[in-house]
């Protein structure tokens, strides 16, 4: 718990650099889980996680997603794969509750380490995957498999907003369409996001802080996710996700070097 405390009284100051980090960060992820599925949307946290003790990060970031996902469920509604979403969601419960039994008694050093370290992981997973050294998701996965993966996606969610990348390696291993792809991760994140609130309030990560936050930043959310949705169709992914990489690879650089030294 002595992390847990130290983490609690680090507070948000809500300055100008605060929102000069916070406001393309919450754009970004508006633009990615609006248009290009969940994958990437936790480099928001992990840009946070740099300016922020990362609890603070992940409480300001969770309420911005959920906005996200709810303003984006219209636009793909009934778009999803329901069997593949209904194995992810059975497997995140658990998952969400072994993340907060991990984040209890986490250092907050350890967790800027994690965050970091799944950030440098997603993008040499996706480089191997597209040069063909990483061969899975390139065939057919079981549909039972999604509860592992499920349970991967709730203690990545809960601990770093990272349930993005197991998602989407049983998702693209399972021949979904783009479109497919993209209403199935906004229906899981919607119900993994809510499931986390009353854990995330239990340990005390929301304050009146983070919620004058999310009050100011919650406009950028719904702007990121409106112009995700109208580039879904406009923007080849490899520049996005090209963009994407470089940023995830910086600041998860970054964050295991403050987290270490």
């Amino acid at each position: 718990m002595e992390g847990f405390e130290r983490d609690k009284d680090g507070g948000v100051e809500l300055d100008a650099l605060f929102f000069a980090v916070a406001v393309p960060a919450t754009l970004f992820a508006g633009i990615s889980k609006g248009g290009f599925g969940s994958g990437a949307a936790f480099a928001s946290s992990a840009i946070l996680a740099i300016y922020l003790p990362p609890g603070q990060a992940l409480a300001v970031m969770l309420p911005l997603l959920m906005l996200i996902d709810f303003v984006t469920l219209g636009p793909y509604w009934k778009q999803w794969r329901w069997p593949e979403a209904r194995m992810l969601m059975l497997g995140a419960i658990p998952g969400v509750i072994l993340g907060a039994i991990f984040y209890r008694i986490a250092s907050p050093e350890l967790l800027r380490f994690l965050i970091g370290a799944v950030a440098v992981f997603f993008v040499v997973w996706q480089i191997g995957r597209s040069r063909g050294i990483i061969r899975l998701g390139t065939s057919v996965l079981p549909l039972w498999s999604g509860l592992p993966a499920g349970l991967t996606v709730g203690f990545t969610s809960f601990v770093s907003h990272a349930g993005g990348p197991p998602a989407s390696i049983y998702l693209l291993a399972r021949n979904m369409a783009k479109t497919e792809y993209q209403a199935t991760t906004v229906l899981v994140f919607w119900v993994v996001n809510i499931a986390k609130v009353a854990p995330y309030a239990a340990l005390g990560l929301f304050s009146s802080e983070t919620t004058i936050a999310n009050l100011a930043l919650a406009p950028f959310a719904v702007l990121g996710a409106w112009i995700g949705v109208r580039l879904h169709r406009m923007v080849p992914e490899k520049l996005f996700f090209g963009i994407t990489y470089v940023l995830l690879a910086v600041t998860g650089t970054k964050l295991m070097w403050d987290s270490l030294f």
